[in-house]
C-alpha cells in the first residue's frame, strides 16, 4: 500500500512539473539569475511554513510547521523548522487491542531542499519531538497519559515553484526513515506513514 502511494505521489509531482513546463516554459525555470554571490545577502532570507497530512488504515496525522530559511545558492535552501502535530490511532480489537490513542507533539529541527530540476527537489528534515500520549481502553473507558520523545528523519521528494528574492510554494511527500517506536510519523506497529506537506515561503527583502 505504501509503495503504491509513493509511486502515485512521484508520478503526480513529475506530471505537475511537465504540465507547468508545457503551459509556461519560461516560468518553470524559477532559478534566479541573481542568486547568492558567495556572501550573506538579506535578499535570500525567507519565512513561511507548511501544513502536514499523514494517513493510514487506522492512523490520521495533521500538523503545521513554520520555518525560516536561507537560499544558499540557486539550487539549495536550508533553514530551521518548528513542528506542531496531532496524531490519532483508532481503537480496533485486532490492530490496537481496543486501545484508542491521541497524541500531540511539538519540537523542531532543520531542513534542506535541493532542486535537482527547476520544479523538482529532494528534501531532508531531521527533527526532535516531545510527545504527549493519551491512551484509552475502549471497553472499560480507562485512560492513561504519558510523555515520550522521538528523533525523526524525514526524507522525500517534492514539486515547487521558486524564485529567489520573490517567493515559492511547494508540496512534498516524505517518510520517517529512523523507525523510532514513538515517532509521530509511524503507525502503531512502527511502520512509516506517508507525510504530505504543502507550504509556501516569501522572501523578507523582495528584489
Amino acid at each position: 500500500m505504501i509503495k503504491k502511494i509513493v509511486f502515485a505521489g512521484i508520478l503526480l509531482m513529475v506530471g505537475l512539473g511537465v504540465f507547468a513546463q508545457e503551459r509556461n516554459p519560461q516560468r518553470v525555470y524559477t532559478y534566479s539569475d541573481e542568486g547568492a554571490d558567495g556572501g550573506f545577502s538579506k535578499n535570500n532570507l525567507f519565512l513561511g511554513g507548511s501544513l502536514a497530512l499523514g494517513f493510514g488504515s487506522y492512523n490520521f496525522n495533521v500538523g503545521a510547521s513554520p520555518e525560516i530559511g536561507y537560499s544558499l545558492n540557486n539550487w539549495l535552501d536550508a533553514g530551521i523548522v518548528l513542528n506542531f502535530n496531532y496524531n490519532s490511532i483508532r481503537a480496533d480489537p485486532y490492530y490496537t487491542g481496543n486501545v484508542r490513542y491521541h497524541t500531540f507533539n511539538y519540537g523542531g529541527g532543520v531542513f534542506a531542499r535541493g532542486y535537482v530540476l527547476p520544479y523538482l527537489f529532494l528534501t531532508a528534515q531531521p527533527e526532535y519531538n516531545l510527545i504527549n500520549v493519551n491512551a484509552k481502553y475502549v471497553p472499560t473507558g480507562e485512560t492513561t497519559t504519558y510523555d515520550a520523545n522521538a528523533t525523526s528523519l524525514l526524507l522525500g521528494v517534492g514539486y515547487g515553484q521558486r524564485v529567489i528574492g520573490q517567493g515559492s510554494f511547494y508540496i512534498a511527500l516524505m517518510f520517517d526513515v529512523l523507525g523510532d517506536k514513538d515517532s509521530p510519523y509511524n503507525d502503531i506497529n512502527g511502520h512509516p506513514l506517508p507525510v504530505i506537506r504543502a507550504g509556501f515561503n516569501f522572501y523578507l527583502h523582495k528584489r
